[in-house]
């Protein structure tokens, strides 16, 4: 294990992502990788120059040279168009499938053994795309789905009782968009599901903003989200390098559970050196389970789009 790490994207999204690698010291290098000249090299550069002052580790490198994410334990893809206001993630699915089947494709000749992460929109179906492109193992890629939908539960959740983040876990199943499937009753503080907390009408409006929560952030500031997806992102490598066996919700290929087959969706499951070790099984009621069926079927159909 060599500690190294590949970002493709130097974008919002993929800076953050390579200052929290830094910061919570899961590497000993870090290569970012970008299309345009000059823009992987002046992250870098930006994140170097800081290190006199918040005394980090100087381990990131730039890289137009893929020789130098050679065994890469892993690879995080957030490259991409990104949403502006009033798209879905949808819009993005022809573009970022070329930009991302094009980066993993490249990855995975130099890294066939990294643990792939997918972070670019629609993420389900470039979890597909990826896959393909760079015939990776159905256990060594996931995409960073669930994570970021339910931490944004688990804020709305504690500003809603006024209590501790800390004290909140929070669920949510299937798609990465628009058709997501939050889980009040696996959505808890202190233990105590949120179902016997708060009165129905305030759960769904909690639903309702959860499922607009990347919109929000577009109408705000005008471009898409990127501390609260650079903190899922680390999550999920802190998962694999440390080998934590740590259940979190990701989009992983299902292959029968919840009688779901050949569909990345988000689900939980367990992280650790080996990647995707194990998709946890939860018991559903019949309406989570068909609206879990229903998102599914929502990124098959993008995923067949693709082929036709």
């Amino acid at each position: 294990m060599n500690g190294k790490i590949t970002v493709f994207g130097a974008g919002n999204v993929g800076g953050a992502v390579t200052r929290r690698l830094i910061e919570r010291k899961l590497c000993k290098k870090v290569v970012v990788v970008d299309k345009i000249p000059g823009k992987a090299e002046g992250i870098a550069l930006d994140i170097l120059e800081a290190s006199p002052i918040d005394l980090l580790e100087p381990v990131c490198l730039s890289g137009e040279d893929l020789e130098q994410t050679r065994d890469s334990e892993v690879v995080i893809i957030t490259a991409g168009a990104t949403r502006k206001e009033g798209m879905s993630r949808d819009d993005l699915l022809r573009i970022n499938a070329g930009i991302v089947g094009d980066c993993v494709a490249r990855a995975a000749r130099y890294s066939p053994y990294a643990f792939y992460i997918i972070v670019s929109n629609p993420l389900n179906v470039m979890c597909h795309v990826a896959m393909r492109a760079g015939q990776i193992p159905m256990t060594r890629i996931s995409g960073m789905a669930g994570i970021l939908d339910a931490s944004r539960f688990q804020y709305f959740i504690a500003k809603e009782l006024n209590v501790s983040v800390e004290n909140v876990h929070a669920m949510v199943l299937g798609e990465h968009g628009e058709d997501m499937v939050p889980v009040p009753r696996y959505s808890t503080v202190a233990g105590i599901p949120i179902t016997e907390l708060l009165p129905q009408e305030r759960i769904e409006a909690l639903v309702s903003r959860v499922r607009d929560g990347g919109a929000e952030i577009i109408r705000l500031m005008h471009t898409s989200a990127f501390y609260a997806p650079a903190s899922a992102v680390t999550q999920m490598v802190a998962a694999v390098v440390m080998n934590k066996h740590k259940i979190l919700t990701c989009a992983a290929y299902l292959t029968g559970e919840y009688g779901i087959r050949d569909t990345f969706v988000g689900v939980p499951v367990k992280l650790g050196a080996n990647g995707v070790e194990e998709v946890m099984s939860i018991e559903l009621t019949d309406a989570e389970r068909e609206k879990l069926a229903a998102s599914a079927a929502k990124i098959r159909q993008q995923v067949d789009s693709l082929a036709g």
